[in-house]
């Protein structure tokens, strides 16, 4: 049985995490961490303060918040899976440096969907080449901070990766409503459109991810991880 702490555990995806973490019976949570501890609630404000052992923490908070946990999760040797958006290439590099000593699952989106929609942009933009100008749109809820969205911004990368050009591939953001997740990729030529999409219907999609990556991770001894390679998508 994996044993896991949730980091974030009072926000939306913790909560979330935490209720489908408890079906789970390949699971048990032995801790909860927020910014302010609430004893009440048995919800600490680090890993050092847990009562229980552990063997990876969920991640799903603040940029600033996450660096904070990766240095404890470091010190003490412990997996963890990141799930925070809105990291600059800084603090990356710090999440990089943590995983030559203890393994991390990194992603900007832990849907087991979108990471299969992931790998089919990437052999499309393969197989249709450099006749096709390509654009992406993405459409999220008004609570979502960063813009565009992580996962908006990594499919830009495997386009300009698959089709090996630096070109500037444009990015739609909008925000509305309490859409959970909506993101396209549209090749363009002169004969024809080619769009290919993923739409999130609940935050489930992300939580379940996360448990998935949890169980992988624990299997690991270090190193960076993605859930390409969580879900066996990643090309040998």
């Amino acid at each position: 049985m994996t044993k896991i702490v949730i980091s974030g555990a009072l926000g939306r995806m913790g909560k979330r995490i935490r209720e489908l973490a408890e079906k789970d019976r390949e699971l048990e949570i032995t801790g909860l961490l927020e910014k302010v501890p609430r004893a009440d609630l048995g919800i600490f404000s680090s890993l050092n303060d847990l009562k229980k052992g552990f063997d990876c923490v969920i991640e799903f908070t603040t940029p600033e918040a996450t660096l904070l946990r990766v240095k404890e999760a470091k010190k003490l040797e412990k997996a963890i899976v990141i799930g925070t958006t809105g990291l600059s290439k800084e603090q990356q590099h710090v999440i990089y440096e943590a995983s030559l000593r203890i393994p991390i699952v990194f992603a900007p989106n832990m849907s087991c969907g979108v990471n299969l929609f992931l790998s089919l942009i990437g052999k499309s933009a393969g197989v249709l080449g450099k006749d096709y100008r390509v654009s992406v749109k993405e459409a999220h809820h008004v609570h979502k901070q960063d813009k565009p969205s992580g996962t908006a911004k990594l499919m830009r990368e495997i386009v300009k990766k698959s089709l090996e050009r630096d070109e500037e591939i444009s990015i739609e953001s909008v925000r509305r409503g309490e859409i959970v997740g909506d993101h396209e990729i549209v090749f363009e030529s002169e004969v024809d459109t080619i769009k290919i999409s993923h739409s999130a219907k609940t935050r489930d999609i992300f939580a379940l991810g996360a448990l998935k990556a949890a169980k992988f991770v624990v299997k690991k001894k270090k190193g960076m991880f993605d859930m390409l390679e969580v879900l066996g998508l990643k090309p040998a």
